[in-house]
Parts: C-alpha cells; structure tokens; sequence
C-alpha cells in the first residue's frame, strides 16, 4: 500500500495513525484554527450545500482573438491575454436596461459573432455592447423541449414524439408528423449510451440538420404508478431488457430550404444496431456516422452523401472480443476538410486520438503515452488534449505540435485541470483544484512559457469542524493494480479507540469517484458521518475508468465478482489498522452501488453489519439493452454470468440489518429489481426494511433528498 496525500483540515490537530508496516506517515495539518470559529455541519449543509461551494471565477473567451471577459463588482470586463488591458465593456444595470430587467447578477451568457447572447423572459437576445444596442430579441417557442437555437435566428425542437423548427419570425413549421408516439423524432437515443446526450444534429451551413428518429413501438413497456392522481394511474415506459427486442433507430437529414427528408441508407449489421457520434463533414455535404453492431463487438465508421442518404463508404472498422464502446465524433481540422481527429479505445488499451485521411485512408497515431487521453481543442497546427499520464487521479491538458511531433504539458501544479483554449490558440484559461487547494484560476500561454494567477477560492468549510481526508492507494485483489481510495476520519480522531467503518461504494463502469480535487471528490455526507463518529472510505476498483482499457474491461461478463474482491482488498487494508473496529462495518451504495451494497453484504455475510442500497439492480436480466448487453452479453450467450451476478439466490445468505431505498417511478432501475428482492428475502424467510420515494424517479433530489440522507444516518446510528 501506498500514501500519497492527506489533508487535515483547520481546527484538528495533526494525528499520525498507528498503521500497519507499509504505510506513510501523513503529512502534518495546517495551523488550527480558534476552537470558537468551528462547528459541525447540518444535515442539510452536508446535502443541499447551501454557503459551501467553492467560489468561482467564470471567465470565457470571446468568439475570436484571445480576449476573455469575466463579471465582478456589478460589471462585465474584458481583458486582453497579450496585454493585460482591461476595459469595462457594460455595468449590470446598463445591461438590465439594454434586456429590459432589472439584473442583480450577470446573467449566463455566450459570444457569437462578437454579439453577447443571453436570455431575458423566453427571448434570446443579441447584444452590441460597443454600440449599447439590441441587435435582436427571438422569443422562444411555447411548450418546446430538447431546445436548440441555431445561429441565424432560427429554433429546432421537439414536441412529444415529433420535430420542429421555428423561424426568425417565430412562424413554426413541423419537419416530422408521426402520429404513433411509438415513433419519436429528434430525441436521444439507446438510453443516452455511447456519448449521446442529444437527438438534433444541425449542419455548420443551417441549410439541413441531422436528427434521430427511433421505433420502440416493438419494444416492452414496463409500468410506473402514479400515485398523485385521484385513483392512482400507470404511466408506461418503453424498456428495452437485456436479450430482449430492442428499438430501432434511423438518422434522417432534414433539408430546410426544400422542406424534404432523406433517411440515411444504413444496411450495417441488423435494425437493431446502435448509430452514434454523428458528425458533419466541414462543408455540410457530408455525415459521418459510428455504426455498432447490437453486440456491441463491431464499429464501422461511415461516411453517408446529406444529399440523399447514400451510403458512400466506411472509413475505419473497430473490433473487440469483449466490446466496443465509442464515446466521440470524429472532429474535422481547421481548413483541412480532408483530415479529422478520431478518438479509440480500442486499438492501443487506452483512449488514444489518431490523424486520420479521408483521401489518403490512413489513420496514424496521434498520442503514444499508456494513458487515456480527451480531445480538448484543434486550433491550426496544434492539437491540445487532457491526459491522466500524470497521474489516473489528475486531469492535465497537454499540447502537441502535428509538424515537430513535440509535446508540452501546459499544466504544472498537481490536481485535477479543467482548461479552454482561446480561439486563436495562444493562451489558455486553468481552472483547478487539488487535495488542499479549493480552485485556482490561471491564464498561461500555450507555449507553456508564462503564467498569472487570475483567482484562489477561500476554503469554505474552513469554519467547519471537518476531519481528516487521506487519498492513497492499496493494491487491487488481483495485485496488478493500485486502486485510489479516499479516506475521512472523525475531526477527533483518537487512534487508541476503535471507530465504526462506513463503506460508500459505486464502482461501476463510467465512474471514478476519487481523484485529485478538492478535498478528494467529498460528500458531504461523508464528512458529517465523519464528524458523528465514523471513518468513511471510498475506493475505485477495476471496471472503474481512468485507468484503460484492460482495467476497464475487467468486469466483462461478470459483473460484480471483480469489484467485490478489489473493494474487500481494501476493506481489510483498512480493518488491519487498530482504530477500525470489524465488528462494526456498514456499506452503503446507489444504483450501481445498491448493486454492490447487497452483493457485499450476501456474498461476506460474516463482514458486514449493516447496510443501505438504492435504488439496487437485483437482476441484469431486468436492466437495459445498451448498457447490460455490453458489460454482460446476452442472458442466452452468458447464462453463467447472469446467475452468478443475480443477488435473487443470495437473499437467504443475508445476514446484517439491510435498508432498501428506491424511487418509485425510477426509469433506469425499475421497481421490479428491489420488489423481487424483497419476496425472495420473504421466501427465504430473512428480514429487510424498505422505504421507497413515491414521486421520484432514479435519484431523489430536492429537499427530499434531506430526508433521504437522514434516513440513511439514522440506520447507520440505529444499527451500527
């Protein structure tokens, strides 16, 4: 096991654990502070965050040059990144006045042709700030959702199943005219797996746009009970299950000055093939779709003709024995319609961005470290990209020069960057943060030469009387891996006691839940179980991301049996110290984590007092298509996996005190998951509690989310 940081916090005074040989001693704490400027936090701090979230410098680049302007002191500045020159471009109550409101803050704004937009009411509206005039106000059209304001005045949206566009005037005009809402039009599809977040595809010329139109009409509905009507209604949802008939999903381009649609000539694989990452070719003739095959083994990246649809031609082909999962649309470089940027996991075991040639049909590597890195910006002969090569728990932006191949990291100070380039590429805005430092702001030119702190957030749990944060390592059960974790102590920390375990645990694909941040990615929640008694740990384990793809892919076809082991390795890290007391463990997890919650607690029985799961998966058979097919086949093609995952069979080795939370109208887990746990725990004759969130769905939010948090602790403290 390895040390690598830890944190004490103000009013606590430094304490060295007894622990076992191969760990480091922590680091001394910082000064403390007056025992009278502290206090504990309140249920409600520790959920909703009222007056505890680090402050900001939101700064941004206009749409051109390197000038980047920010709000402060009842005014909106610009400044110049070559020069420092600072010019006040409107006060707010100018602005109020230029919008028609009375404004007390900046409002959320962009920059679009050197115009600031911003919204007042339901009008989007275009500033000239030199001129102090308004340019133009469009009203938002009524009852629309999946909004997208185009650059020239016009909207795209969807009502119910169906797609709009409206324009400068506000005339609406209907692009599609399903009238089975088992047809849906320009929505996200495949449950908003592989990196779709969004169903419109506008091209860069707005003469046409791309969009989605999906057929579930084939697939089942699974039904969700409303309770708030009179009598109680079922409101039905298409949920595609594991082995099941899953939807069908086409793209379509819509061309604007004709009022006619093609629907793109996709003979790939079979209808059930997954289409993802859509992206326009530089002159808006062009669309570039990554097909996948259902099994997700197969990825053929297509270009199609937006004239009419054609099928032109594959440009690469991915494949996998486990799976394939594309998560980015390839980016076309600037005045260079010929080459784009394309971003694989697949072809070197980590996320890897490659120069590709439409003409020449080549592909070569762009990025060579072991690390998994993210397109960040293409500007000219530079391509900037964040890497974890530093370090899995650091994000760092780096920048590389296509003509000399040379690489320069452009962020020095640890911890986790998040960066933008300006439009010109010479400089760059560095917000971060790291174990001790809340948030940095700095701007730096992309040479990596010069640098000037722009702002440093004050610590706003200083007052607090918080406890210690520890962020290490431990090996991972298989011993090929040093697996993150982030530990927090009670503020009193007293090594000669024994102290109550509290394991919070997702570990599912997607998620890292600890890295380099500020105060190590914490909840709160953890920390006001902290200050109650408890130490609290957290730790990624294989199947996490961050780490490639052999890491990731650990899990394949077997969920759960990895994840178990690795966290169970750095339980008993944990339990060897002497202030752990083993006979007092807890674990707590949602979703993914609800999944781990029950799995540890049924398969270590003897280890685990008590336990909280949300909104638990019990079953893959009963999870969706996208997701549960890629990470477990078919329950045909792994029948083995599906029964040794399922926690149904386990109900009878429970031993503990175990709590079941779940929303009840959840569209991601849905009811018959916890519901079919609960007869099997009464089959087997074991006892469980159960308290579901009537109106909510997969997560419980709000001000209920306070209850939530407190009917956890409360469970911890009843049991525990």
């Amino acid at each position: 096991m390895k040390k690598i940081l830890s944190y004490f916090f103000p009013a606590v005074a430094a304490v060295t654990a007894v622990a076992p040989a191969a760990a480091q001693t922590m680091r001394p704490a910082p000064a403390a502070q007056p025992a009278e400027a502290v206090r504990l936090l309140t249920m409600e701090e520790a959920v909703l965050g009222k007056g505890l979230a680090v402050a900001d410098f939101p700064c941004r680049w206009r749409d051109e040059g390197a000038v980047y302007t920010f709000a402060e002191g009842g005014a909106l500045y610009a400044v110049d990144a070559r020069t420092g020159r600072r010019t006040t471009l409107a006060t707010l109550a100018e602005l109020g006045a230029l919008l028609g409101d009375t404004l007390t803050r900046m409002p959320a704004y962009s920059w679009q042709e050197g115009l600031l937009v911003c919204y007042a009411g339901r009008d989007r509206v275009g500033v000239d700030l030199a001129a102090k005039r308004v340019v133009y106000r469009r009203p938002m059209p009524r009852k629309a959702a999946s909004l997208l304001p185009l650059d020239d005045g016009r909207y795209l949206y969807t009502r119910a199943n169906n797609l709009y566009w409206c324009d400068a005037a506000g005339a609406e005009h209907a692009i599609t005219k399903e009238s089975d809402p088992g047809i849906v039009c320009g929505q996200a599809v495949s449950r908003n797996e592989f990196g779709i977040d969004r169903g419109i595809f506008p091209a860069p010329d707005g003469r046409r746009t791309a969009f989605y139109r999906k057929d579930e009409r084939r697939v089942t509905t699974f039904p969700l009970l409303d309770v708030t009507t009179r009598t109680g209604s079922l409101v039905e949802i298409r949920y595609p299950m594991a082995g099941m008939t899953s939807e069908r999903v086409s793209v379509e381009v819509y061309d604007f000055d004709r009022d006619t649609t093609v629907r793109l000539d996709v003979t790939d694989f079979d209808e059930e093939r997954y289409l993802t990452n859509i992206a326009w070719g530089p002159a808006s003739d062009r669309l570039y779709v990554q097909v996948l095959d259902r099994e997700q083994k197969w990825m053929h990246l297509n270009e199609y003709d937006a004239a009419d649809g054609r099928f032109l031609r594959t440009i690469l082909m991915e494949e996998s024995p486990k799976y394939v999962e594309p998560q980015h649309p390839i980016r076309f470089l600037d005045g260079e319609p010929d080459r784009f940027v394309y971003t694989t996991s697949n072809r070197d075991g980590y996320r890897s961005l490659y120069l590709g040639s439409l003409a020449a049909g080549t592909l070569e590597r762009l990025t060579t470290v072991d690390a998994d890195v993210e397109l960040v910006a293409l500007r000219g002969r530079w391509i900037f990209y964040a890497s974890a090569e530093v370090s899995p728990v650091e994000r760092h932006l780096f920048r590389l020069d296509r003509r000399t191949g040379r690489t320069v990291r452009l962020t020095p100070d640890e911890g986790w960057h998040a960066c933008r380039v300006s439009p010109d590429g010479r400089y760059v805005l560095d917000s971060y943060s790291s174990l001790r430092v809340p948030r940095v702001v700095r701007l730096a030119s992309a040479d990596g030469r010069t640098s000037r702190e722009l702002f440093r957030a004050e610590d706003p749990s200083a007052t607090l009387n918080y406890g210690s944060i520890e962020l290490g390592t431990v090996r991972s059960a298989d011993g090929r891996y040093d697996n993150y974790y982030r530990l927090v102590k009670p503020h009193d920390f007293d090594p000669a006691k024994k102290y109550p375990v509290i394991l919070y645990v997702y570990g599912g694909p997607h998620s890292q839940l600890v890295q380099n941040t500020f105060q190590a990615q914490l909840r709160r929640w953890e920390m006001y179980m902290a200050q109650h008694g408890y130490v609290v740990f957290v730790m990624d384990n294989r199947g996490t991301m961050n780490r490639g793809l052999a890491y990731e892919q650990a899990t394949h076809r077997r969920l759960g049996r990895c994840e178990m082991e690795d966290q169970i390795a750095g339980l008993e890290w944990l339990l060897a110290h002497p202030w752990a007391d083993r006979d007092r463990v807890g674990v707590h997890g949602w979703s993914f984590g609800g999944f781990m919650t029950i799995s540890l607690m049924t398969n270590y029985p003897d280890l685990f007092k008590v336990g909280v799961a949300g909104g638990p998966v019990i079953d893959w058979k009963w999870y969706e298509v996208m997701y549960g097919e890629r990470y477990m086949e078919t329950p045909e093609r792994n029948p083995e996996g599906y029964a040794a995952a399922s926690l149904l069979p386990m109900a009878s080795k429970l031993r503990g005190k175990l709590l079941i939370c779940q929303g009840a109208v959840d569209r991601t887990v849905v009811w018959q998951h916890s519901l079919n746990f609960v007869r099997a725990c009464i089959d087997a004759g074991v006892q469980v509690d159960y308290f579901p969130y009537p109106t909510h769905e997969h997560n419980v939010l709000g001000k209920d989310r306070v209850h939530l948090m407190q009917k956890v602790t409360d469970y911890f403290e009843d049991y525990l």
